[in-house]
């Protein structure tokens, strides 16, 4: 298993993990996949906040991952 922050920004996960990507865009993070839209609002917004932005139950993102061997870590600060 692969442990995961829930505050690292997304930009800097996938830059780590590549393959994640795939697996948040299938989960509904849809935008991920468009050209600059990673770059951008990747680099600031981590797992937790674009979870609640695109209405995403946090138990099913983390199970998504928990399935292609990632663990995420729920970390307590903003």
């Amino acid at each position: 298993m692969i442990t995961i922050s829930d505050r690292e920004t997304i930009f800097r996960l996938v830059q780590e993990h590549p393959q994640l990507q795939a697996i948040l865009a299938s989960v509904g993070f849809t935008e991920i996949v468009k050209p600059g839209m990673l770059a951008t609002v990747g680099r600031f917004m981590n797992l937790r906040q674009g979870s609640s932005l695109r209405k995403i139950d946090f138990q099913t993102l983390q199970d998504r991952l928990r399935e292609n061997g990632f663990e995420l870590k729920e970390d307590s600060h903003e």
